[in-house]
C-alpha cells in the first residue's frame, strides 16, 4: 500500500490497517519545492485557483460540421451587402444550364432512378420528369460527380419546374462561399420547418401565399405538405448571395452543384445577374427603361407559352426568394406576390404581420445588436442601422422615409408608439412591416413557449475536469499572463488562473493533438488527431473559428505559429507512416481569406519538436531521435540541413528553444538554440553557423551538492525546456520541474511531481512557470512566492462512473486508470485519490445519509469505506467477476450489487458495516453490458429494477426482499419490428408517477407502469446509437439521456413540437449523466468530467422568490398534492379504460434479424407506409329508381351568405329539399357487384362452412358447458366496438359473439344470437340499447340486426331488411330512430322507430354508401357519404307517415374523383367527412356546401370522431391524429375562400393496423381504438400514450393447448406467433414471434416426474419450414431450435415424461427428437406420403400388451390410418403395436374437402382409442387394442373436424364444419349442441382436469367451463 501523503492542515496519519492495498492520498497541495539551500513547504496552499466559472458549450453538430461556441448562424442586421462575384463573359447575360451542359447526353450530368425526358403538350417542348417514392433514389444531378463544380457565378438561379400533384419533391443546391466553404441550400415540401446550421439551410416549400403575410405561421398549416392537384408551372428565382448573407453572414462565390429529386417536372435551369420578368414584353421593357434597374423580359428559351389575350400570371406562378428589398429572414419559400420587381408596380401600405418563431428569434438577435440599450417609452429612437428592414422602435416618424411618414399618420392607431403595454412587452418594440400585405391588419403575436423546450439553452457548460486526451504536453500562456490554454480531449479550455473561470472552444470532433499561439495571443491554432485530421484557427479574444482546413497529415504531432501569425508549421505522419512537415500561409485568415499550403516535405528522420524562428517566418528548427535540423522555405520549396552532432549523434532529442533577448549589434539570425535530450544533455547550437557550440549534461542534485557537469551517472531525462531572458526551466521524467540559470550551473528552484513532467512554459512576464504532467495535472510555479498552484487534476483514462451525494456536496468517480477520486462539488477540487494497483474500480455509490462510499471492482470485490475515519469498513466477496451495478436505496437501508455473471446481492446498511441479506444467481442479464445505472431503486425505496434475466426482459423486484414482482418482455412491445428489441438502461420516475423508463437497442425509451408493466408511452428515436445513461429530475419534468457522444435534455411530458435539446463536447461515449441532488447542475462523464449549469427552474422555485439554498430538492408531498389537484380538475369518470395487466411481451426468434429496424414513430416509416390508395376506382352505374330523389346541387361561384340560424325543427325551404321519398319495404335497385375503393366498406371473411341443419340445444338449466371467455377482437369488422365513458359500458365483437367486458375487473359477458360474422355495432345515446348487425345465414333472404337491452344483455328485437351486409348504423339524437345502411351490394338505407322497431322508410341509393350519422342537434337531420358526394337527409313526419328528403352534394372539384368514406358532426352546423385520398372536408349543413378541405393523411380516412373543438381521424396508414379545429367555425364565414391554416395537428399515434373503430369521451382526451390487427388500444392524448387493451390472432389459429396447471393456455397461428394467455384475465402474457413462417402445431411440456418448478414450463412449436422450436415460458426465450423435417410440420407432442418430442410432417414422416440434446432419435416412415394429423402419448404398464416400455403413443395420418406404438425411451426402444386402416367410400359426395382423420386414447377405457374421420358412416369408433376390434360406435350428425376426450368425466367434445360444437356423454351418447362459432370448429381441447375446454374457429378462441360432471 502506498503511504498517505498530505501537506495541508488536515492529513492522514500514515497507513491505516483497514486500507486494502490502495494508495490513499488527500490533496491539499501535493508538490514539494526545494530551493538551493532549503526545502520550501507549501503548507496549506491546496488546490487554489480551481473554482467554477462561466462558460458555454456549442450545441449541435449537424452532418459532421460542428459549430463553435453555440453559434448557430450570425445575425445579419443591416450590414452592407457583400460584394457579389462577377460571372465570366460566357455566363452573360444568362446561361442555360441544361443546354450548356448537354443534359440529354448524360455525360456531364447524372441521373438515378426514374428520370426521363418527355414532351410537354402545354409548354410545347422537352421537359424532364423525375419521379419515385424515395427522393434520394430518384434524381437528376449536375455536374456528374461531387468532385466537379459548375462554377456558375450568376446572382440569380432560375428553376422552371412543376411539382407533381399530391407528391413531395426535394431540391438541393450546393453553393461555395468566398470563405471556401460549401453550403447546401435545400427546399422541399417534406420539410415542416426552417432549419439552419453552419453548412445547411432547409426551407419548407409552401404552395400558395399565406394571406396577409410573408411568414405567417398561423396561416401555414394548410399550405404545407404535398403539392395540390391544381399545382401550376412555376418560375422560382433564388437570390443566392442574399440567402447566404441573410442567413449565414457568408459571401457568395459560385454555384457548385444542383440536385433535383423526385417528384417534379423540370423545363430548365438558368443563372443570370439580371432579374427576368415573365410578365413584361421587350417593348414594355424598353418603354419603362427597366434595363437600368437590372430588370429584363424573360428570354425565349426560358419563357412559358402564353396564349393571346391571357396574362402570364394567370397561368403560372412566379416566386422570388428572398423578395426584393427586404432583409427579413423568412422561414419558408412560397408565392408572395403576383409578380417580380418590375415596372409599374404600385407600393401598397405596409401591414404588420404575424411572424413565425424562427423569424422572431432572428429579429430579436438583430434588435439586440442594433438596440443595445433599452430606450424610454416616451422618447423612443429609430434604429437607423437597418432602415430597409422596416425594423423600428416606437417613435416619431421623422426618421422614416418620406413615403412612410404619411403612413405613420394614417396608421397611428396601430403604431408602435400607441401600442398598449402588452404590445410593448410582447415584441420588445419591434414592428415588422411587409408591403403588399392583406387588407386586414394583423398584430404581431408571440405563440409563447408551446413550440420548444425552454429555456434555450437549458444547459450551460460551467467546468470541465480533465486535461490532455491525446497528449499532455500542450499548455500555453496567454500574452497577458492571466490565463492558460490547454486541450481536454475535443475541447480547448481557457482557464483564468486567479478566478478559476473557464472558457471553451468547441468544434473539434476528435481529440486535440497540438496547440500553438502567435506572438500576441490573438490567433490560436489547434490540430485534431485521428484519420480526419484537421486544423482550426481561432480568433482567440472572441472564440470564433476563422478557418478549418484539412492537413493531409494522418496524425499531427506538433504545431508552431510564427510571431506575426502569418505562417503556421506542423509536423506529423502521413498515411504510410513517413514524417511530413507542412508549412501554411495564414496571413489572410483574419481578413476572411483562406489558408494555403506554402510548402511541404517528406523526411525519413524522426521529429519530436518543431518551431518557427521568431525572427524569420521562413525558418524553422526541429529535433528528434538522432537529429537536429534547420529548415527554410524558399521559392515554394521546404529544405533542411542537419546540424553536425559529432559524438552526440545517437541522442534522443525531445525539445528545443531559442534564447530570449537580443543585442543590437548582432544579426537577427545570430541566435543560440538550446536542445534537450532524454539522456540529460543540453546542446547549445549556433544557429547562424549551423554547429554545436557547447554541450552540458544535467544530473540530479546530490544531498551535499556535486558538479552538475560531471558526466558520471545517469542524467536527467529532460522532456521539455523553456527559456526566458534570465533563467531556464526544464521538465523531466523524474517528475521534477527545475529552474536553472542560463549557464546551468546549479538548480535555482525545483518542484517535485508524482508523474513525469510533460511540458514547461515560462510566462511572458517571466514570473510564472506553467507545468503539465503525464498524470493529467496542470499547475504553475510562482517564482516570486515560490509557491506551486495546481490548476487542474484529472483522470488519466476514461471515467467509468460517478456518484454524487447531497449532504456533504461531494462527488466520487472511478476510472480505467485504476483510481477512485473524491471531489468537492462546490469548488471541484480533488479531496481523495485512491489507487488500486491490480484491480480496476468499475462502480461507485455514496450512501445517502452516511459518509460511506461503496466501490465495486473488476475482481468482483465490493468494498465500503468510511470517509470520515479514513477506514475500510467491509469487504464483500459475493461476486467473482466484474461488478456491473452498485447502488444504495434512497432511504439508506439497503445496498445492491450485481456482476457480469448475473448474480444479484442484497445488503443491509442499517449499521455502518453492511452485511449480506440475500444472493440470487442468474437474475441479471449477462449480455446487457455494464453500466453505472444497471440497478435502479425507486424513490420510495420499495422497488428495484434491472435488465434480466435476459437482455430482452426488465424485472422489477421488491427492494427489501428481492421477491420478484413483475417481468416485462421488451422485445414484443413493437409487433411490427422485424428485429428483437432488447433493454439497455432503466430509470425510475418520481414516486407519484409510478413509471419505469427503459432504453432499448432500437433507440427508444419505453415508459412503463412500474406496477403493471403496461406500456404507457414511448419516445423514439432517442439517439442514433443506443442510449448509455438515463436520468430523471426529482420533479419529474426533465429527462437526461446520453448517447452518440452527446447529451440530450428532454421535456419528460413531451408537450412541445421539439421536446429536446442536444449538447456536444465529449469526444468519447458518455458513460453516465445525472442531476446533482439540488437539481442546479448536471454532471456527465466519459473522456472527462463535465459540470453543467442547469438553467431551468425547479417546480417549487419561482423567478421572483428563488431560494439561494442548494438544498431545494422537491418533496414527495408537494408532488403528490400537485397530482391530486390535477386529478380534481378533470371530469370524473365512472370507468377508465385501463388494462388489468401489463402490455404483452413478445419475443422475436427469427433466425434472420433484419437490421436497420426503425421505430413505428420514425419519419421513414410514415413516408413508406403512407401510400395513396390505388388509382383504379370503378364506378358502377345502374338504372336509377324513379322513386329515389337525388338532387345534384348547383355549383355557384358567388360567395355564400350565412343566414341567421333558425329552429332546426322547422322544415327547410323548398329550394333545399328534393323529391319526397315514400315509405317502401322493397324496391328495385341497381345491383353493384364491384366493391368500392374504400377499406371502410365491410367485407366478411370467406367461409366454406355452413350452418347446421340439426341442432340439439341443451335443456334449460342443464347446460354442461358455459362460455367463460373469448380471446380476440374481430379486426375485420367496421365500427364493431362501442364504449360509453359516462356509464363505462364497453363491448366489441369476436366472430359472431358480442363480448361485453368490465374494464376494471376484466370479466366478460357474452351475448349470443348471431350466426354470422358481426359487421358493426352502435350504442344509443343513453347507453341503454345496443344494436348489432351480421350477414344473412344460408337459406335466409336477409341479414340480421339484433337489438339488445344493455342492462340485462337480453335481445329484445330482431330486425331483417337488408339483403347482404349492414355497413353502418346510427341512433338519432333523441334515440327515437335507428338508421341502418346496406353495403355496396344492398345499397339501401332503412329507417326504424325504436318504440316497436318497425320499418318506417326504406330508400334505394344509386351508388354505394360507406357511413351514416345523425345530427347531434336535431333528430330530423342525418347525412351519409359515398362515391364522391355527401347526401343530406331530412325527416318529415306527417302523422304516422315519415318521408325522407335528400340533397346530394358532390365533393369539391379540387379533390378529383374520390370516395367520401367517413363522416361525423362537429360544432353547430358543421359536418366533417374523410376521403380515400386522405383529405378532410368541412361542410356547412345550413347551406350544404363544403367550404374547406385539408390534407389530413396520406391514406384513406375511415374513422372520424369529433368532440368540442377537436377532431380525431384514423386511416389505413395505421395512424390516428388529433386535430385542433376550434377556428373552423369562424372560417365558415368565409365560405369557399376559407383556408385550413388554423387547423393544427396536435398529436399523432401510430398503431399496429388500419383503424376500423374508435370511441372517445366528449373532450377527446381518451378513447379506445380498434385496428385490423385484431387489437383494441386505449389512447390517452393528454399523456400521449397508447396501451393494448384487447389482442388476438389476426389470421387462423392452428393449435390451442392448456398448461399442466391450467392457469395458462397457448395458441399458435398462421401469422407465426406463439402466444401464452392467462386464463384468469384472458390477457396476453408473452408472445413468441417467428417472421415469415406459419406455426402449425404446438404442445405444452407435461409435468415432470420430479417436483414441478418454474424452470420446466416449456412449449414446443412446429413451423411450416420444418423447424421445431422449444420456448421457455419462465425465461421468455427460445431454448432450442431443431430442423428434423424437410417439409412443414403438421402435428407435435411431448412424451408423457417430457423427455422426448414427437413430430409429424406433411410428408408423413414421424420424428422422435431429444429436447435436451437436439438430436434426432428415430425417424419412422410408416405413414410416408400422407400428412400426420394427430400425435398423442399416454402411459401404460411396463409389460402391458406384451411389449416393454411405459409409454403408448399413436400417430394418425390423412389416409385414415392409425399406428399405435409402445416405447421405452431410456432403452431407445420403439415398437409398432398395432396398425389400423379405416375404410371410406370411393368419392366424397357433397364435400368440398375431406374431413380430417383424428384419433385419441380414451382416458376412461385404458387400451381403447377413439377414431373419427371420413368413412362409410358419420360416426365415432371406439377400438380396443386388446380385442383388436371396434367395440362401440356413436353416431354423429356430420363428419367431425375436431375431437377431444375429457381426462376426468366421460365426455367427448366434437367440432364440425357446420359451426357446431357437440358435447357427448359416454356411453349414453347423450348430446348437447353449442353455437358460438361463425366458422368451422377446427380445434377443441380439454384441460388436464377436464373442467375446461378450448375451442377455435378461424381466429377466435373460446374458453368453456364444464358446470356438471
Amino acid at each position: 500500500m502506498g503511504s498517505s501523503r498530505g501537506l495541508g492542515a488536515r492529513r492522514y496519519r500514515g497507513c491505516h490497517r483497514g486500507w486494502w492495498g490502495l494508495g490513499a492520498q488527500r490533496y491539499w497541495g501535493c508538490h514539494r519545492l526545494r530551493g538551493m539551500r532549503a526545502t520550501l513547504g507549501l503548507g496549506g496552499h491546496g488546490d487554489n485557483g480551481v473554482s467554477t466559472g462561466q462558460g458555454t458549450l456549442g450545441r449541435g453538430c449537424v452532418n459532421g460540421v460542428p459549430g463553435t461556441e453555440g453559434n448557430r448562424g450570425r445575425p445579419c442586421g443591416g450590414t452592407v451587402p457583400p460584394p457579389i462575384p462577377v460571372p465570366a463573359a460566357w455566363q452573360r447575360p444568362y446561361l442555360n444550364i441544361f443546354k450548356h451542359f448537354r443534359v440529354e447526353e448524360w455525360k456531364r450530368s447524372a441521373r438515378e432512378g426514374d428520370v426521363a425526358a418527355l414532351t410537354d403538350a402545354r409548354l410545347k417542348g422537352t421537359v424532364y420528369r423525375i419521379r419515385g417514392s424515395v427522393p434520394a433514389s430518384n434524381y437528376l444531378q449536375l455536374p456528374r460527380t461531387g468532385t466537379q463544380s459548375l462554377g456558375l457565378a450568376g446572382r440569380y438561379l432560375y428553376l422552371l419546374f412543376r411539382p407533381m400533384p399530391r407528391k413531395h419533391f426535394v431540391v438541393h443546391l450546393d453553393v461555395a462561399t468566398q470563405e471556401n466553404q460549401v453550403v447546401r441550400i435545400s427546399f422541399s415540401t417534406l420539410f415542416k420547418e426552417f432549419k439552419s446550421t453552419a453548412t445547411w439551410l432547409q426551407f419548407p416549400f409552401l404552395f400558395g401565399a399565406a394571406e396577409g403575410s410573408l411568414g405567417d405561421g398561423t396561416a401555414r398549416r394548410d399550405l404545407m405538405g404535398a403539392a395540390p392537384a391544381d399545382v401550376r408551372w412555376t418560375c422560382l428565382v433564388l437570390d443566392l448571395p442574399s440567402i447566404l448573407s441573410l442567413y449565414l453572414s457568408r459571401r457568395y462565390s459560385h454555384l457548385k452543384s444542383v440536385k433535383l429529386c423526385s417528384n417534379l417536372l423540370v423545363k430548365n435551369l438558368c443563372t443570370s445577374d439580371l432579374v427576368f420578368d415573365p410578365g413584361v414584353t421587350f417593348s414594355e421593357a424598353r418603354r419603362a427603361d427597366l434595363a437600368c434597374r437590372g430588370v429584363a423580359p424573360m428570354p425565349r428559351e426560358m419563357a412559358f407559352p402564353v396564349p393571346k389575350g391571357q396574362k402570364w400570371h394567370d397561368l403560372y406562378d412566379y416566386i422570388r426568394f428572398p423578395s426584393e428589398g427586404s432583409k427579413l429572414p423568412y422561414d419558408s419559400i412560397q408565392k408572395i406576390c403576383p409578380g417580380p420587381a418590375a415596372g409599374g408596380r404600385v407600393s401598397e401600405d405596409p401591414q404588420p404581420v404575424t411572424l413565425t418563431k424562427a423569424v422572431r428569434d432572428r429579429l430579436s438577435l438583430i434588435h439586440q445588436i442594433t438596440s443595445p440599450k433599452a430606450m424610454p417609452r416616451r422618447r423612443p429612437v429609430i434604429t437607423r442601422s437597418i432602415p430597409e428592414v422596416h425594423l423600428t422602435a416606437p417613435g416619431s416618424p421623422a426618421a422614416l422615409p418620406a413615403g412612410d411618414q404619411e403612413l405613420e399618420k394614417t396608421q397611428r392607431p396601430h403604431s408602435a408608439g400607441d401600442a398598449g403595454p402588452s404590445a410593448a412587452v410582447g415584441d420588445g418594440g419591434i414592428h415588422v412591416y411587409a408591403h403588399r400585405g392583406s387588407e386586414r391588419t394583423i398584430r404581431a403575436t408571440h405563440t409563447g413557449s408551446e413550440e420548444r423546450l425552454l429555456p434555450d439553452p437549458i444547459l450551460k457548460l460551467r467546468m470541465i475536469i480533465g486535461f490532455g486526451g491525446c497528449s499532455t504536453k500542450w499548455a500555453l500562456w496567454t500574452r497577458n499572463n492571466a490565463a492558460v490554454v490547454y486541450p481536454c480531449h475535443a475541447v480547448i479550455v481557457t482557464l483564468q488562473i486567479q478566478t478559476g473561470e473557464q472558457r471553451f472552444f468547441i468544434g473539434h470532433t476528435d481529440k486535440v493533438s497540438a496547440l500553438a499561439f502567435n506572438g500576441n495571443s490573438t490567433l490560436l491554432a489547434s490540430a485534431q488527431a485521428g484519420p480526419l485530421s484537421v486544423v482550426r484557427l481561432w480568433d482567440f479574444p472572441t472564440g470564433t473559428c476563422l478557418s478549418v482546413f484539412k492537413t493531409h497529415v494522418r496524425s499531427l504531432l506538433s504545431l508552431s505559429f510564427s510571431y506575426s501569425g502569418a505562417v503556421l508549421c506542423g509536423v506529423g505522419k502521413d498515411g504510410h507512416g513517413k514524417t511530413l512537415v507542412v508549412v501554411w500561409n495564414a496571413a489572410r485568415v483574419t481578413r476572411g481569406g483562406e489558408v494555403a499550403v506554402l510548402a511541404k516535405a517528406h523526411t525519413d528522420v524522426d521529429i519530436q519538436a518543431l518551431k518557427i524562428a521568431f525572427f524569420d517566418d521562413t525558418r524553422m528548427v526541429s529535433c528528434g531521435r538522432d537529429n537536429i535540423r534547420l529548415w527554410r522555405v524558399r521559392s515554394g520549396a521546404l529544405r533542411s540541413c542537419p546540424v553536425n552532432l559529432g559524438e552526440y549523434h545517437s541522442l534522443e532529442f525531445t525539445d528545443l528553444a531559442f534564447e530570449e533577448g537580443h543585442a543590437a549589434e548582432r544579426e537577427p539570425e545570430d541566435r543560440t538554440l538550446f536542445v534537450c535530450s532524454k539522456s540529460g544533455h543540453v546542446l547549445e547550437v549556433d544557429y547562424k553557423n549551423v554547429c554545436v557550440r557547447s554541450v552540458r549534461r544535467l544530473l540530479p542534485a546530490e544531498p551535499r551538492g556535486c558538479p552538475r557537469q560531471d558526466k558520471a551517472g545517469p542524467g536527467i531525462a529532460i522532456n521539455s525546456i523553456s527559456f526566458s531572458s534570465t533563467f531556464c526551466a526544464t521538465g523531466s521524467e523524474d517528475g521534477y520541474l527545475r529552474l536553472w540559470p542560463l549557464d546551468f550551473s546549479a538548480v535555482v528552484l525545483e518542484a517535485e511531481h508524482e508523474a513525469p513532467v510533460s511540458s514547461v512554459c515560462i510566462s511572458p512576464d517571466s514570473r510564472k512557470v506553467l507545468c503539465t504532467t503525464a498524470a493529467g495535472n496542470v499547475g504553475y510555479l510562482d517564482i516570486q512566492s515560490q509557491g506551486y498552484n495546481t490548476l487542474m487534476r484529472s483522470h488519466e483514462d476514461s471515467v467509468l462512473a460517478f456518484s454524487v451525494e447531497g449532504i456533504w456536496k461531494q462527488m466520487a468517480t472511478v476510472s480505467q486508470d485504476n483510481t477512485i477520486r473524491v471531489w468537492d462539488l462546490g469548488s471541484m477540487q480533488q479531496l481523495y485519490d485512491f489507487t488500486a494497483a491490480d484491480e480496476m474500480p468499475c462502480a461507485v455509490a455514496f450512501h445517502p445519509t452516511q459518509r460511506v462510499l461503496a466501490c465495486g471492482f473488476d475482481s468482483g470485490m465490493v468494498r465500503t469505506f468510511c470517509l470520515a475515519a479514513s477506514d475500510l469498513l467491509v469487504e464483500h466477496k459475493q461476486h467473482r467477476t466484474v461488478i456491473t451495478g452498485l447502488t444504495f436505496s434512497p432511504d439508506g437501508n439497503f445496498m445492491f450489487s450485481c456482476c457480469l455473471q448475473g448474480t444479484l446481492a442484497l445488503y443491509s446498511c442499517v449499521a455502518q458495516k453492511s452485511h449480506v441479506l440475500r444472493v440470487l444467481g442468474n437474475v441479471v442479464a449477462r449480455d446487457a453490458g455494464s453500466g453505472p445505472d444497471a440497478l435502479v431503486v425507486s424513490g420510495d425505496s420499495h422497488l428495484l429494477a434491472f435488465v434480466g434475466p435476459s437482455k430482452y426482459v426488465v424485472t422489477v423486484m421488491e427492494a427489501c426482499s428481492l421477491d420478484e414482482l413483475l417481468r416485462v418482455d421488451i422485445s414484443i412491445l413493437d409487433l411490427n419490428s422485424t428485429a428483437l428489441d432488447s433493454a439497455g438502461r432503466v430509470c425510475f420516475a418520481p414516486v407519484p408517477r409510478g413509471e419505469l423508463l427503459v432504453s432499448t437497442s432500437s433507440n427508444k425509451i419505453l415508459v412503463l407502469d412500474a406496477k403493471t408493466g403496461r406500456l404507457v408511452r414511448e419516445v423514439s428515436p432517442v439517439h442514433k446509437l443506443s442510449c448509455s445513461s438515463l436520468a430523471l429530475s426529482k420533479d419529474g419534468r426533465y429527462l437526461l439521456t446520453a448517447g452518440d457522444k452527446v447529451i440530450k435534455v428532454w421535456d419528460y411530458r413531451m408537450h412541445f413540437a421539439v421536446n429536446f435539446q442536444v449538447y456536444i463536447g465529449h469526444s468519447e461515449p458518455v458513460r453516465q449523466v445525472a442531476f446533482t441532488p439540488d437539481q442546479r447542475h448536471v454532471i456527465s462523464v466519459g473522456d472527462a468530467i463535465f459540470l453543467w449549469d442547469f438553467l431551468a427552474l425547479p417546480a417549487e422555485r419561482s423567478p421572483r422568490a428563488q431560494a439561494p439554498s442548494s438544498e431545494s430538492a422537491l418533496l414527495p408531498g408537494a408532488e403528490g398534492s400537485s397530482e391530486k389537484l390535477k386529478d380534481a380538475s378533470e371530469t370524473p369518470r365512472q370507468t377508465v379504460p385501463l388494462p388489468s395487466l401489463s402490455s404483452p411481451p413478445c419475443l422475436d426468434v427469427s433466425s434472420v434479424r433484419q437490421a436497420g429496424c426503425q421505430s413505428i414513430f420514425s419519419e421513414s416509416d410514415k413516408e413508406e407506409e403512407a401510400g395513396l390508395p390505388g388509382s383504379s376506382r370503378m364506378a358502377a352505374n345502374g338504372d336509377k329508381d324513379a322513386s329515389v330523389g337525388v338532387v345534384e346541387s348547383a355549383r355557384s361561384e358567388e360567395l355564400l351568405v350565412v343566414r341567421p340560424k333558425v329552429g332546426r325543427e322547422s322544415s327547410r325551404s323548398p329550394g333545399e329539399s328534393a323529391n319526397e321519398l315514400r315509405k317502401e319495404t322493397k324496391s328495385p335497385k341497381s345491383q353493384c357487384s364491384v366493391r368500392p375503393d374504400s377499406y371502410r366498406h365491410f367485407t366478411p371473411h370467406f367461409k366454406a362452412s355452413v350452418l347446421p341443419q340439426n341442432f340439439l340445444p341443451p335443456p334449460a338449466g342443464r347446460e354442461v358447458l358455459k362460455l367463460k371467455g373469448v380471446i380476440g377482437y374481430n379486426g375485420n369488422g367496421r365500427g364493431n366496438m362501442v364504449w360509453n365513458p359516462d356509464t363505462g359500458f364497453f363491448a366489441y365483437t369476436c366472430g359472431c359473439v358480442i363480448v361485453v367486458e368490465d374494464l376494471h375487473s376484466g370479466s366478460q359477458n357474452h351475448w349470443l344470437g348471431h350466426a354470422e360474422e358481426i359487421s358493426t355495432l352502435t350504442l344509443s345515446h343513453d347507453a341503454q340499447v345496443l344494436a348489432s348487425a351480421s350477414g344473412k345465414r344460408s337459406g335466409d333472404s336477409h341479414c340480421h340486426i339484433r337489438i339488445w337491452n344493455v342492462q340485462d344483455g337480453v335481445c329484445t328485437a330482431s330486425l331483417s331488411h337488408h339483403e347482404t351486409q349492414v355497413q353502418a348504423m346510427a341512433f338519432s339524437r333523441d334515440d327515437r330512430f335507428l338508421v341502418t345502411l346496406g353495403d355496396y351490394s344492398d345499397q339501401t338505407i332503412a329507417l326504424w322507430n325504436t318504440y316497436a322497431y318497425e320499418l318506417i322508410s326504406s330508400t334505394c341509393i344509386s351508388e354505394p354508401v360507406h357511413d351514416v350519422a345523425f345530427s347531434p342537434f336535431s333528430h330530423r337531420d342525418l347525412a351519409c357519404v359515398g362515391k364522391g358526394a355527401v347526401m343530406f337527409w331530412l325527416l318529415e313526419q306527417q302523422g304516422a307517415d315519415v318521408n325522407l328528403k335528400v340533397h346530394r352534394v358532390p365533393a369539391p372539384d379540387v379533390l378529383g374523383p374520390v370516395e367520401l368514406t367517413s363522416l361525423c358532426y362537429g360544432d353547430d352546423g358543421l359536418l366533417y367527412s374523410g376521403t380515400n385520398s386522405g383529405q378532410i372536408c368541412v361542410w356547412d349543413t345550413e347551406t350544404n356546401c363544403c367550404f374547406m378541405t385539408w390534407e389530413a393523411d396520406e391514406g384513406e380516412i375511415g374513422v372520424l370522431v369529433c368532440g368540442r373543438d377537436r377532431l380525431v381521424s384514423g386511416s389505413n396508414t395505421k395512424r390516428i391524429r388529433l386535430w385542433a379545429v376550434a377556428a373552423v367555425q369562424e372560417l365558415r364565414l368565409k365560405g369557399a375562400d376559407a383556408r385550413s391554416s388554423s387547423v393544427l395537428l396536435e398529436h399523432e399515434i401510430t398503431l399496429d393496423g388500419t383503424i376500423v373503430s374508435a370511441a372517445f369521451d366528449d373532450s377527446l382526451e381518451m378513447g379506445i381504438v380498434g385496428t385490423t390487427a385484431g387489437t383494441l388500444w386505449y389512447v390517452n392524448w393528454t399523456e400521449s400514450t397508447s396501451i393494448r387493451l384487447i389482442s388476438g390472432h389476426k389470421n387462423k389459429v392452428t393449435e390451442v393447448c392448456f398448461s399442466p396447471d391450467e392457469t395458462h393456455c397457448a395458441t399458435c397461428g398462421e401469422d407465426g406467433s406463439v402466444r401464452i394467455w392467462s386464463l384468469g384475465s384472458m390477457e396476453l402474457v408473452v408472445q413468441f414471434q417467428v417472421l415469415n413462417q406459419s406455426c402449425q402445431c404446438l404442445a405444452w411440456k407435461p409435468h415432470p416426474v420430479v417436483a414441478w418448478g418454474a424452470e420446466s414450463q416449456h412449449v414446443v412449436a412446429g413451423y411450416s419450414d420444418g423447424t421445431i422450436r422449444v420456448f421457455s415460458i419462465s425465461r421468455t426465450e427460445m431454448e432450442l431450435k431443431m430442423h428434423p423435417h424437410a417439409v412443414a410440420l403438421t402435428a407435435i407432442a411431448y412424451s408423457t415424461d417430457g423427455e422426448m418430442i414427437l413430430s409429424g410432417g406433411k410428408d408423413g414422416l414421424v420424428v422422435v427428437s431429444s429436447p435436451r440434446t437436439g438430436m434426432t432419435i428415430h425417424v419412422l416412415a410408416e405413414h410416408k406420403g400422407s400428412p400426420i394429423t394427430v400425435l398423442q402419448c399416454t402411459r401404460k404398464q411396463y409389460r402391458d400388451f406384451g411389449v416393454e416400455g411405459g409409454e403408448l403413443w399413436l400417430a394418425t395420418s390423412s389416409d385414415r390410418r392409425v399406428s399405435i406404438w409402445a416405447s421405452d425411451w431410456l432403452k431407445d426402444k420403439c415398437e409398432l403395436l398395432d396398425w389400423l386402416s379405416f375404410p371410406a367410400p370411393a368419392g366424397p359426395e357433397g364435400l368440398g374437402s375431406l374431413p380430417p382423420s383424428l384419433a385419441a386414447f380414451c382416458p376412461w377405457e385404458p387400451g381403447t382409442l377413439v377414431y373419427v374421420g371420413f368413412g362409410m358412416q358419420k360416426e365415432a369408433l371406439f377400438y380396443s387394442l386388446r380385442k383388436k376390434q371396434v367395440v362401440e360406435k356413436i353416431s354423429l350428425p356430420y363428419f367431425a373436424t375436431s375431437l377431444s376426450l375429457s381426462p376426468a368425466a366421460r365426455f367427448m367434445a366434437v367440432g364440425f364444419g357446420e359451426r357446431l360444437l357437440r358435447l357427448l356423454r359416454c356411453p349414453s351418447s347423450e348430446a348437447q349442441d353449442y353455437a358460438a362459432h361463425d366458422d368451422t370448429v377446427h380445434l377443441c381441447r380439454f384441460a388436464p382436469s377436464g373442467r375446461r375446454l378450448l375451442t377455435a374457429s378461424h381466429s377466435a378462441v373460446l374458453l368453456w367451463e364444464l358446470t356438471a360432471s
